[in-house]
């Protein structure tokens, strides 16, 4: 899920299949949640679904939004007795509160945070809880700053000065949250290595699937020769014992509205 100016094209096949990492991971950031049997949560970016039907296997009344219509389309199809609505995560609003709001690896996408952070707030009830997990600072560093560097050599320099991720610090964000009304309960901000599946073309997939963006009016002639001179650029951060790894760094938050 995303709401930016350079919205990336998800493919939601590629996603379950060769970047589902991303909500495996997420279990975790469920249990932090504990929901609680009749709860009403709303899980903001669900992508494909699989952590809110977790999340609705609880007992809670969940409903999942993200702005993909692709991702909610894929899955309406795999979890069709759940409820996922398109839904840009900086203006939504529904009419009954929600005891909890749940977001994975969504919020970081999202460049206009104040929005998001507001939009989550007035969805709450008072006393409820938010739990998030996101790209915190220093995420996937070494990726963007070799994808900049090999865009402008090419010349590309306006798809190199692209905005796409929003990887702030832990003080950053719980100022922000706090500035909003909330009372954060617990915040961590960690490294997470991880591995992507295609050992030859770990990074490539990687920016196909999360930075293409980055390569807006690019001729397709020459995205692969870019592609293959960043995963070169990263190769001695980012390869070893034969495996590609995207060095991740995670904002984990629990918070309560005021």
């Amino acid at each position: 899920m995303k709401a930016t100016s350079h919205d990336t094209h998800w493919n939601a096949s590629l996603y379950d299949d060769k970047h589902n990492f991303v909500f495996k991971y997420g279990e975790d950031v469920v249990q932090l949640l504990a929901p609680q049997i009749g709860e009403r949560i709303l899980d903001v970016g669900c992508g494909t679904g699989y952590l809110t039907n977790l999340i609705a296997k609880a007992g809670a009344r969940v409903i999942g939004i993200d702005k993909s219509k692709s991702m909610v389309d894929r899955a309406q199809a795999v979890y069709p007795d759940l409820d996922f609505r398109v839904m840009s995560a900086t203006d939504f609003g529904f009419d009954t509160p929600f005891d909890a709001v749940f977001s994975n690896a969504t919020l970081h996408w999202v460049l206009d945070k104040e929005a998001a952070v507001d939009c989550i707030a007035q969805a709450l009830r008072p006393g409820g809880r938010l739990v998030l997990e996101m790209g915190g600072k220093g995420n996937v560093e070494e990726i963007v700053v070799a994808t900049r560097k090999v865009l402008t050599r090419h010349g590309y320099y306006s798809n190199a000065a692209t905005q796409l991720w929003y990887f702030p610090s832990l003080s950053e964000y719980t100022t922000l949250l706090e500035k909003k009304g909330f009372r954060v309960r617990f915040a961590a901000h960690f490294d997470r290595p991880t591995e992507l599946k295609d050992t030859e073309n770990g990074i490539k997939d990687f920016i196909k699937m999360f930075g293409n963006a980055f390569f807006t009016d690019i001729p397709d002639t020459e995205i692969e020769t870019i592609l293959t001179e960043i995963q070169d650029a990263v190769r001695s951060t980012n390869y070893r014992n034969g495996s590609w790894y995207g060095n991740y760094k995670r904002l984990r938050i629990a918070a309560v509205k005021n």
